[in-house]
């Protein structure tokens, strides 16, 4: 009852997704991908609530629409903390807190640090082996993590807006996949890994979306030599407002000038949940989870995944108009 009722609060909040992260898309997608990641017997125990792993991926978008504080926690931007902050901030948050003062990571994100506080959340869950909080902080943490792996989570040129680019956030992390990802390499070959310093491998992988900003604005510009303002600019409406927007043909341009990048990221989000999941369960003591018999859709998926054709075998949840529950 609990899952239905998730998906009927994500159907109608869907059109506060908007702007703010991956999108709807690939946010559930990245938490599927990362269940097949899992060894045994985590692997089986989350497969049993994959629905509601990619239902409930969008989940903190959506807090944001009652929650004000929820906003600073999908980003950082890292120009904020001075030089090189990438390389320089404190990777725990008492540390972080001395150095730059709470109301200043309010102010300009703090989701490396809030993602350390779920993995404990989610880590005092498999402690206690309550499982609508396993799979509450997993859904959770599987949605910050998705975020931080998005170039303009990481900067105050958010939308490109300071450098002439408005509109530039939700064509990359949304609009492109969506037109694209039935062109995606979904497979990897990646096993979730315990890691020994979960904040370092946070950080490296902030490091790598924030180097690819300057590519994603150099793109931009070098495309929009080959078009028109009537041709790479589209107007529609938007929650009762006009918007110009990005034509489908401009957007079709740039994801061709990007190559693999936005695949890239995708999987390497994915990845990183999966070893957080991982993690989280090792540094519990590797409870002894209850689970039910292996669904036999589990094994059929593993196959398909591994020929990259879960959206064509139709296992791919993101891609269903009405998810099973």
């Amino acid at each position: 009852m609990f899952i239905k009722k998730s998906f009927i609060l994500i159907a109608v909040s869907f059109l506060a997704l908007g702007l703010s992260s991956w999108g709807f898309l690939v946010h559930r997608t990245i938490n599927q991908l990362a269940v097949y990641s899992l060894p045994e017997p985590l692997q089986t125990y989350f497969h049993q609530d994959q629905n509601y792993l990619v239902a409930n991926a969008p989940r903190p978008d959506i807090r944001r629409n009652t929650d004000k504080s929820e906003a600073t926690k999908h980003f950082i931007d890292l120009e904020a903390y001075g030089p090189n902050a990438a390389n320089n901030m404190p990777l725990n948050w008492a540390d972080a807190v001395k150095k730059y003062s709470e109301d200043t990571l309010l102010k300009y994100g703090w989701a490396p640090y809030l993602i350390i506080n779920e993995l404990d959340k989610l880590t005092n869950a498999f402690r206690s082996k309550n499982k609508d909080s396993i799979l509450f902080y997993a859904a959770d943490i599987g949605h910050y993590i998705g975020d931080v792996h998005v170039p303009l989570h990481t900067t105050i040129n958010y939308d490109g807006q300071l450098t002439n680019q408005k509109g530039l956030h939700s064509m990359w992390e949304s609009f492109i996949p969506e037109l694209r990802i039935d062109q995606y390499q979904l497979y990897n070959a990646h096993k979730a890994t315990y890691l020994k310093n979960p904040s370092e491998a946070l950080w490296e992988d902030i490091r790598k979306a924030a180097s690819l900003v300057p590519e994603m604005l150099a793109v931009e510009k070098e495309v929009s030599i080959q078009f028109k303002p009537e041709t790479k600019y589209k107007t529609q409406m938007r929650y009762g407002k006009e918007t110009k927007m990005y034509t489908k043909e401009f957007a079709e341009a740039y994801a061709n000038g990007l190559g693999s990048t936005i695949n890239a990221q995708l999987v390497a989000s994915s990845n990183l949940i999966a070893d957080f999941w991982y993690t989280a369960w090792v540094n519990a003591g590797k409870p002894i989870i209850a689970t039910r018999e292996i669904s036999p859709n589990l094994s059929a998926e593993l196959k398909s995944f591994k020929l990259n054709h879960l959206i064509q075998d139709e296992f791919l949840l993101s891609k269903k108009e009405k998810p099973e529950n």
